[in-house]
């Protein structure tokens, strides 16, 4: 399909159109978000996917039989009308786009790589050396970006080793999806000695976490609940409240009776003392 300067291999359903060249729908203008120019006549991509998925070489047309044009054109309208069911999907191909983009912004930084396969975070690096004094902090710069799914941000975690060996933490660990900078570590010494940090070692690591993007909804009131507005330390205070409550309740006393008052009691409904069957009367 070459549209202007925009070309791209795609999967066209044909119809013979009487007045006009091709018409272009809302679903791939959505997606695409093009500038038109309608003195001019002329239409420009300008998108990221554009900019970064364009075929280069020449458009190739391919035919392909009506019956499978049909099944792919069904898929594709089920897909849609999944996606508008769906409360957290967005419109545009980058909202159900799941897979996490690097970009090395320079040619000595390193991707971040999992140590083993089950690791819950991927290893950073240091683009550059710096010291981190003590009792203090340093920005260590890591040499990348990242793209992260929609509904995900990044969570930059410190290395166990460091933190247990050197006493050295993180702090400002959240990475926005919508953030396209470089990432960078604010690594924290909490030793007595300045720690130098060379270029390339491993800083920290990235924790990739789903969030909940639901809309928040002003109340005037909330529910009660047994905590209430209690804060710092009020679980102790409610558990021992609690304990208290349970040590306070009153002993229950059960009374020995006869048979013939237990009889008496129970054909009036009461069910009240235990039988000693050593003092059964006649």
């Amino acid at each position: 399909m070459a549209i202007g300067s925009h070309r791209e291999l795609a999967t066209l359903q044909v119809a013979n159109l009487q007045n006009h060249e091709v018409i272009l729908g809302m679903p791939l203008l959505r997606e695409y978000n093009p500038t038109i120019d309608w003195n001019d006549k002329r239409i420009t991509f300008k998108s990221e996917r554009c900019t970064t998925g364009c075929v280069k070489g020449s458009p190739v047309a391919y035919v392909v039989p009506e019956e499978k044009a049909l099944e792919e054109n069904l898929i594709t309208r089920f897909s849609n009308v999944q996606t508008k069911n769906c409360p957290t999907a967005k419109s545009g191909s980058m909202a159900n786009d799941q897979s996490v983009r690097v970009k090395k912004l320079g040619a000595e930084a390193r991707m971040p790589i999992k140590g083993t396969a089950r690791a819950a975070g991927r290893d950073l690096y240091a683009n550059e050396g710096t010291a981190v004094p003590a009792r203090g902090q340093a920005i260590v710069g890591t040499g990348i970006a990242i793209g992260l799914p929609h509904n995900t941000y990044g969570r930059i975690a410190p290395r166990s080793s460091l933190a247990v060996k050197q006493r050295l933490t993180t702090n400002a660990c959240v990475i926005d999806s919508d953030y396209r900078g470089e990432v960078k570590v604010l690594l924290v010494n909490l030793g007595e000695e300045l720690y130098r940090v060379e270029k390339g070692d491993w800083i920290a690591q990235l924790i990739i976490e789903k969030i909940d993007n639901r809309e928040l909804q002003e109340v005037t009131q909330l529910d009660d609940t047994e905590r209430g507005d209690q804060g710092f330390g009020s679980s102790n205070t409610t558990m021992d409240q609690r304990v208290k409550c349970q040590k306070a309740k009153p002993k229950v006393e059960i009374n020995k009776i006869s048979a013939r008052a237990f009889g008496q009691f129970y054909r009036r409904g009461e069910t009240t003392g235990i039988l000693r069957w050593d003092e059964i009367e006649d």
